[in-house]
């Protein structure tokens, strides 16, 4: 069941309608609702999954308490260890067992030893990184002395396995999201009508770039060898805006029905298109995921490191993004595309400009300087290229795909794929001007309401239902971060 699907309008639309009509006002039975609700939805997939949820959400749930009734420091961190391992076991059982089992047999085979292991038909459970993450952040911040445990155990289990955010974030932190599930909550008009615009925008995102744009490039994954270079140029800048318009449409998606059941859920994108270094870019995309892995995987390397200096922040930069790509999944290539991402910040340490943040220089004009607008390009080109390792199914597709574009047939014109991603493309070039003069924004629709008179909102609003409707993709696609 996805955003983008009538199984899921029906679904909000009976939740929505009980949340606030029969209980009103009633935390608790809204609580238990969302609850329910979520179970619903998690276990619409696959519902053998459940058990995996709520045996987790328990587990987590009173190691939290043991940790907080706890006065002896090195016997609460202990327990706080075991906790974090048991979300870490989870991961690695579900997500990467047949991965090292895999791993494992191919270096015995290139030393010439030859095995016979068996991988295991292990189901991995969707939105498993997203929920894990919650859970161990829940523990670590009780231990830390930044919150209280939760007594409402069904407060606590609506927060980890909340419906919008479940499958794909954005990662709440439980210091800012189970206050809102104790506290009254009544129809807000306001937020409600900026949810659902909220809601519009990411819906354009997804079923009119993204989908459209997956619909022409995935076949040329598929025969990388018979494509000419400009074609193979074109369709990994392609899948930079594919990727991008999948994920922050679920993203504005999510945190737009989160307002309209009266959350604020983390800001998850902040214009990342727009930022002139890898830093920059990072604390724009995936911020909710960046936040977390600062917060529990960079800070305590640097701080571990620190007696290193510049090789001790690079060391701590490198590992994290490295975790960072293998958070995706168990594939040699997110390993890469996270290794890859960690050496980018290299000279940005060395400069002494990591920390640095400037405001964009623009010009008379109200476009970027000629100085910033090179700076934004090259971090595209340079985060584009890591986006092919990420995409490829393997280490030598991805090379095959690179070495591809070095070719004579690299400066050929790319009539086939232009031709085919043509109104995609147009609605990206728009998607990319909105954004650069609303980038002051939560996301370009938020402050309509207060720039626009009415009539014009509403002929706005008509025109990107017209344009959803004409030219959305004709089969339903899931969103690319349903996998991780």
């Amino acid at each position: 069941m996805i955003f983008n699907s009538a199984s899921f309008c029906l679904f909000f639309v009976i939740v929505f309608l009980v949340y606030y009509f029969p209980l009103k006002e009633n935390t608790k039975g809204q609580n238990w609702l969302l609850l329910l609700s979520s179970y619903f939805f998690y276990g619409y997939a696959n519902w053998k999954i459940i058990p995996i949820l709520l045996i987790s959400t328990v587990a987590l749930f009173y190691t939290g308490k043991k940790i907080h009734q706890t006065s002896d420091t090195k016997k609460s961190n202990l327990i706080t260890t075991v906790g974090v391992l048991m979300g870490v076991a989870l991961l690695l059982y579900f997500k990467y067992f047949n991965f090292f089992i895999e791993s494992f047999s191919s270096v015995l085979t290139a030393i010439g030893i030859t095995v016979n292991i068996k991988t295991f038909n292990i189901i991995m459970p969707i939105g498993i990184s997203f929920f894990t993450f919650k859970l161990i952040s829940y523990i670590v911040e009780i231990n830390r002395g930044k919150i209280d445990p939760c007594n409402d155990f069904v407060s606590f289990s609506t927060y980890i396995a909340f419906f919008p955010t479940i499958l794909s974030g954005p990662i709440d932190k439980p210091n800012s999201f189970i206050p809102q599930l104790q506290k009254k909550r009544s129809f807000n008009y306001s937020l409600t009508v900026d949810g659902c615009r909220q809601i519009l925008w990411g819906l354009f995102q997804k079923v009119v770039i993204a989908d459209n744009i997956a619909k022409q490039i995935n076949p040329i994954w598929e025969d990388i060898p018979n494509q000419s270079g400009s074609t193979l140029f074109v369709t990994a800048i392609l899948y930079s805006i594919q990727i991008y318009t999948d994920f922050s449409g679920y993203s504005h998606m999510a945190i737009g029905i989160g307002k309209v059941l009266g959350f604020r859920i983390t800001k998850n994108f902040n214009y990342p298109y727009f930022s002139r270094n890898i830093a920059e870019f990072w604390r724009n995309w995936h911020m909710s995921l960046t936040s977390w892995l600062t917060d529990y995987v960079f800070m305590p390397l640097n701080i571990k490191f620190r007696n290193l200096g510049e090789v001790g922040m690079i060391l701590a930069i490198v590992i994290n993004m490295t975790t960072v790509g293998l958070w995706h999944g168990p594939n040699w290539t997110f390993a890469l595309f996270g290794l890859f991402q960690g050496l980018l910040f290299v000279p940005l340490i060395l400069s002494g400009s990591f920390f640095k943040k400037k405001k964009l220089k623009v010009n008379k004009y109200g476009v970027p300087t000629l100085s910033d607008f090179s700076k934004i390009a090259g971090t595209f080109f340079l985060v584009t290229l890591s986006f092919v390792v990420f995409r490829a199914e393997t280490i030598s597709q991805a090379y095959l795909f690179l070495q591809g574009i070095i070719d004579t047939s690299l400066f050929t014109y790319p009539n086939e794929i232009l031709e085919a991603v043509k109104p995609a493309l147009i609605f990206s070039v728009l998607l990319f001007i909105i954004e650069w003069y609303s980038r002051e924004t939560e996301f370009p629709l938020h402050l309509l309401e207060s720039k626009i008179k009415k009539r014009t909102r509403w002929i706005l609003y008509f025109l990107l239902i017209f344009v959803i409707g004409t030219f959305m993709a004709t089969e339903e696609s899931a969103f690319i971060y349903f996998q991780f």
